[in-house]
């Protein structure tokens, strides 16, 4: 049995709840470019139009739920009980939703925002815009979303570092194997040790790294998966 394991999921497992992925045609993302609304260049630029896309995308993700696969590992967390964490690069709270208590959130979350000043963080479901005050210190138009964006560095890396070494099975779910340093957690957990799965809809840019490979769509080959764990 395994005793540490580490899951890392990306868009793949949420877009089956209705959340658009960057690849989506027609959605939400195809109507901005990101260099405007997911860097910290384009919120210097215009702070208005990334609080208006933000706003949107936290009353969208109100609309959405967690699917079978989400359920499947606070299933697996809860059955377990310790000794799995999931490692997300969505920005959504349907894990949490589903019950995942052991979450890691590397590119930030939508339901907060974050004071450019004091760094204080908040967890909201409110609109913001350039007269919004950070009420802890004050600062008028100085809050941005909680959100790493294109250029900034990943949260907790030394933390999903450490449980790498740690762990003997690495789960990669719904991520396209493009965006770095996620799409070389996969070689840290390989070079510990760990027996590495791939669990997509189609094969990832680093399929060849994973020993295990079942392709299909999240909601049918996750709770298949984990429930033999």
């Amino acid at each position: 049995m395994y005793k540490n394991i580490v899951i890392l999921t990306g868009a793949g497992i949420s877009a089956e709840s209705g959340i658009a992925t960057f690849r989506d045609s027609g959605g939400l993302w195809s109507n901005y470019k990101v260099e405007d609304v997911a860097t910290p260049e384009g919120f210097a630029r215009n702070p208005g139009l990334v609080h208006s896309f933000y706003n949107h995308r936290r009353g969208e993700l109100a609309k959405v739920f967690p699917n079978a696969a989400h359920t499947a590992l606070a299933d697996l967390e809860k059955r377990r009980g310790g000794g799995v964490t999931v490692v997300t690069q969505n920005v959504d709270n349907l894990h949490e939703r589903a019950g995942t208590v052991n979450l890691i959130h590397m590119h930030g979350e939508l339901t907060k925002m974050r004071c450019g000043k004091c760094r204080d963080v908040i967890v909201t479901e409110e609109e913001f815009s350039t007269e919004s005050v950070c009420l802890k210190c004050g600062g008028v138009g100085s809050m941005r979303p909680h959100i790493v964006w294109f250029g900034e560095t990943p949260m907790k890396m030394d933390e999903i570092g450490n449980l790498l070494e740690k762990c003997n099975l690495f789960i990669s779910i719904g991520t396209s194997g493009a965006v770095y340093p996620a799409a070389g957690l996969v070689r840290i957990a390989k070079a510990s040790g760990a027996h590495t799965v791939e669990l997509n809809l189609e094969r990832s840019q680093g399929a060849s790294l994973f020993a295990e490979k079942i392709y299909g769509k999240a909601t049918e080959v996750v709770p298949e998966y984990t429930g033999k764990l």
